[in-house]
């Protein structure tokens, strides 16, 4: 059981949540909050990693300033702050000092191949082998995908187009600006008609990532043989 915007809930297949102001749901360390035109305060004890789903937006970063954000700008915030204006889904994960970042807005597909035809952008990547990533998961027209699942949950939002979510437990119509939820082992797939589907999608953890003994500065550096 979780708590959310109107009390206990059970969250065992595809959940849409519902974008409001304040938060919308809260799984242990993982909170899901909500912004519309009002300022929305961050937690100051977790990443935050937002997503702006209409409008304009100002992040207002305690230790580096304010930032102007616009539709399908993401960012990521790990000392508090606040966001106002427009709106968007904030998803927080206590206890984890991720990198401050700010990107976008999205590009029209991936860059990277995906199941089905699809296409998927990491758009901020795991500081660490292990840790968060925010990822743009881009879905053709006519694409019905092969059921899957995955090894933890998946949260995010739908940042522009239509189509479905299917599962066992039924069908779910996907709209722009609609925020959802995935838990760990639940099988779906997404099926586009004849219009694109761009998701952003946050993972808790990942199989990728640099390490202290494997990263581009340690890689590329060279010794020569001799040298002290």
């Amino acid at each position: 059981m979780v708590a959310g915007a109107a009390g206990a809930m059970s969250l065992n297949t595809f959940t849409p949540v519902e974008i409001r102001q304040g938060k919308l749901l809260y799984l242990d360390s993982i909170q899901i909050w909500g912004w519309q035109e009002q300022l929305l305060a961050l937690p100051t004890d977790a990443t935050g990693y937002g997503m702006v789903t209409a409008g304009q937006a100002v992040l207002n970063d305690p230790g580096a300033g304010r930032f102007a954000l616009r539709q399908g700008m993401f960012f990521a915030l790990p000392e508090g702050g606040s966001v106002q204006g427009g709106s968007g889904l904030v998803i927080a994960l206590s206890g984890y000092r991720g990198l401050r970042q700010i990107g976008g807005p999205l590009e029209a597909i991936g860059r990277l191949r995906y199941i089905d035809g699809c296409s998927d952008t990491l758009l901020i990547s795991p500081p660490r082998w292990g840790e968060p990533c925010l990822n743009h998961l881009h879905i053709p027209p006519h694409t019905d995908q092969t059921p899957h699942t995955h090894p933890s949950v998946r949260i995010g939002v739908i940042m522009g187009g239509t189509g479905e979510c299917r599962t066992l437990e039924g069908v779910y119509p996907l709209r722009p600006g609609m925020g959802w939820y995935i838990p760990t082992g639940c099988l779906h797939s997404f099926f586009t008609r004849d219009e694109a589907l761009d998701v952003v999608a946050w993972h808790p953890d990942s199989d990728f990532g640099p390490r202290d003994d494997d990263h581009p500065m340690i890689n590329r550096t060279v010794i020569p043989a001799g040298a002290s």
